[in-house]
């Protein structure tokens, strides 16, 4: 385990939840990272990628204009803020890093199986 993911809880339909992505092992500014989630009985869905520019940014269809990926360098973080959350973002969200350290202009992909190092990850429930 590499990464950790945090922030996650319960929130009503409409609300707002600030997810953060962090390690102690390396800096995250060399790789590309994926926030990707998982529910009960369904696939894995890369949500949200965020390549070593801050400036290449990825989203699923289904997350597009509520979810906004970002990079603290000083923090050694990458945070995904997510708005109007509905109860089909109900999951666990996971954060990852690409397999190998890219160049800076490189794109980010959402493709899970590109990424290594997530952890426990971190509840994220909508209801009412």
């Amino acid at each position: 385990v590499q990464l950790q993911a945090s922030g996650g809880g319960l929130v009503q339909p409409g609300g707002s939840l600030r997810l953060s992505c962090t390690t102690s092992r390396f800096n995250l500014d060399n790789y590309a990272v994926l926030w990707f989630r998982q529910a009960p009985g369904k696939e894995r869905e890369g949500v949200s990628c965020i390549g070593r520019s801050a400036a290449i940014t990825d989203y699923a269809g289904s997350v597009k204009d509520r979810l906004t990926i970002s990079r603290d360098k000083a923090q050694n973080t990458v945070y995904l803020q997510m708005n109007s959350l509905s109860p089909e973002d109900t999951a666990t969200y996971y954060c990852a890093r690409a397999r190998r350290r890219a160049v800076l202009t490189a794109s980010c992909y959402l493709d899970a199986d590109d990424y290594v190092g997530w952890g426990q990850g971190t509840q994220v429930t909508v209801s009412s």
